[in-house]
């Protein structure tokens, strides 16, 4: 798919698109393979697609785990 970058060049950008329903769980947000084994969210979409994850904690649970931080 064309994308216009800075400068006008015209770029291609990538991607591989999941479909369908994916059996998560409602509690830890695994996801069930097709063989039935239950894997972390990040390990099955890393698996399953051309993403990587990169690791953060949003404000709402900085609050929640660490109330003392500024």
């Amino acid at each position: 798919m064309p994308a216009k970058s800075r400068g006008g060049r015209v770029r291609l950008v990538q991607f591989h698109q999941l479909s369908g329903l994916l059996p998560i769980c409602t509690n830890c947000k695994k996801i069930r393979d097709e063989s039935g084994a239950w894997n972390p969210l990040e390990s099955y979409l890393s698996q399953h697609s051309e993403a990587d994850f990169t690791h953060s904690v949003c404000p709402t649970c900085i609050k929640a785990l660490y109330p003392d931080y500024k």
